[in-house]
């Protein structure tokens, strides 16, 4: 059996980029920006990582019990 990965943990990273001639200000706002989009990023890396574990896990309790059915 095969879990579906979230639509989150498919998606692409999206991280802000500077203007060409950046402010101080442009700097204040990509920071604070770029901190939060990696927040999401890192959240969805991790429900993939626990979707791929917990499907995992699920394989191993199908194996064990095939394992135990064998005379």
């Amino acid at each position: 059996m095969r879990l579906s990965l979230p639509e989150a943990a498919t998606r692409p990273c999206a991280l802000a980029v500077l203007p060409a001639e950046p402010t101080a200000a442009d700097l204040d706002a990509a920071y604070v920006q770029r901190g939060a989009q990696i927040l999401a990023c890192d959240g969805a890396r991790r429900l993939a990582v626990e979707t791929l574990l917990a499907e995992r896990a699920m394989q191993d309790a199908r194996i064990s019990e095939a394992a135990k059915e064998r005379p």
